[in-house]
């Protein structure tokens, strides 16, 4: 028998709920383990108004929507979570869905790892899970594809139904100081400059991270120190860690800007959450997966801040959003979203809706962690005849959505919105 899934019985009575709609997509959501994976959620695909799916060959799957999708479901999970595979409902015969299940994996893994900071290490488990369940008779097909290998081959799985799967997993948490400078290109470089200059700002400070200090309740232990906690059922551990980092001289800052046509400074505090599986979590796992959260969150809202300084008309002073943490009735993990100034919780539950399928009361919202309004401040000063532009935030935002459709705003090209976001930062007074 292949790789073993533990899945918690709410995903099935989920699965069930949707074999009414058929044929559709969606995504398993979970925790991987040395020695079994931890499915704790699925939603669907949402139906897209100008082309949904339909009962036709797989090539005809929208897949820039479910793969965008996917990029928007994996922004909202917090540490320790992740998008574990793919499943799709049809009434065809298992058999004749593996190519089309195949396609989604491998497409939905390569979307999601377009925003890692961090790259896969020998101990991250590159196993994707896919599901069919037959819309009629309810029956699950379950295979298993290995991401990293392009030519991998359909593995069986053992697929398993249990409750109260993550009801006990420990949580550790942190609120994390964090300064990252970002060297500008001069005025008339390239769109692709400005992205390049954002991205290797990004992999300086994630390096900083990678090599911090990292202690529980104030303690340095060791990796291998499992993290026993409460033995009854469904009674959680909080962790609480920091991520103690060698800050940057001035004197390097300086020389990370050069000749470039100035900087980005970002300044702040971050709360940053992740959750750890119930089978012998170790202060290993704990670290990674903190970090990554860390990097994960910091990196979406330093790419959206340039969004945000496209739209507003006021270019000196920008309310930012916070963080809004989800926790989940009867699961005990948790997801999130992002909060701007001029919004209520009725636009964070309807994202939790829209994205993540997800009934949510406005009182299940955490808007605790992050709740002080924060600000981005320009402060031009001028340098050899070249305009440099500053910004301070605690937190920097994510993308911001228009319309009716949450994703729908996140398909815009990237480039393009590179270059606008670099003409207002290099506009002169």
């Amino acid at each position: 028998m292949g790789r073993g899934y533990m899945v918690e019985e709410a995903v099935e009575r989920y699965l069930s709920s949707l074999c009414s709609s058929s044929p559709l997509t969606g995504l398993l959501l979970g925790q991987s383990s040395a020695q079994k994976d931890f499915v704790v959620m699925a939603t669907r695909t949402p139906q897209r108004e100008a082309c949904p799916l339909t009962p036709s060959p797989r090539d005809t799957l929208d897949m820039e929507w479910i793969n965008e999708h996917a990029r928007q479901v994996s922004r909202m999970l917090p540490g320790g979570l992740s998008v574990l595979g793919v499943f799709y409902i049809s009434d065809a015969e298992a058999k004749d869905t593996l190519i089309t299940l195949r396609q989604l994996v491998f497409a939905v893994q390569k979307s999601i790892s377009r925003d890692l900071l961090w790259l896969s290490g020998d101990d991250d488990i590159s196993e994707r899970v896919t599901l069919h369940v037959n819309s009629t008779t309810r029956r699950t097909f379950c295979r298993t594809f290995d991401v990293r290998d392009p030519k991998s081959t359909a593995k069986p799985a053992d697929w398993r139904y249990q409750s109260g799967v993550c009801g006990s997993w420990p949580m550790v948490w942190s609120c994390v100081e964090v300064e990252i400078p970002v060297s500008l290109p001069p005025r008339g470089a390239r769109p692709g400059d400005l992205e390049t200059s954002l991205q290797e700002g990004l992999k300086l400070w994630a390096q900083q991270i990678e090599r911090g200090t990292f202690l529980l309740d104030g303690r340095k232990i060791s990796e291998d120190t499992e993290l026993t906690g409460p033995t009854k059922r469904n009674v959680k551990q909080s962790l609480h860690a920091q991520i103690l980092t060698t800050p940057v001289c001035p004197g390097e800052q300086v020389s990370q800007v050069g000749a470039s046509g100035g900087r980005v400074v970002l300044r702040g505090a971050v709360h940053t959450r992740a959750y750890l599986h119930g089978n012998k979590p170790t202060a290993r796992l704990a670290e990674k997966a903190l970090k990554r959260d860390l990097l994960s969150t910091v990196a979406l809202r330093l790419n959206m801040v340039l969004e945000e300084l496209m739209e507003t008309q006021e270019r000196d002073r920008l309310s930012l959003p916070t963080r809004v943490m989800c926790p989940l009735r009867g699961l005990g993990v948790g997801v999130c979203d992002y909060r701007f100034n001029d919004e209520g919780p009725l636009e964070v539950l309807d994202r939790l809706k829209e994205i993540l399928d997800l009934e949510v009361r406005q009182e299940d919202l955490d808007h605790t962690q992050e709740e002080e309004a924060v600000t981005v401040e320009t402060q031009p000063a001028p340098t050899e005849g070249v305009q440099r532009s500053e910004l301070q935030a605690a937190v920097v935002p994510p993308l911001k959505p228009q319309g009716r459709s949450y994703i729908g705003a996140a398909m815009a090209t990237v480039m393009a919105l590179l270059a606008a976001a670099a003409s207002l930062l290099y506009l002169d007074d």
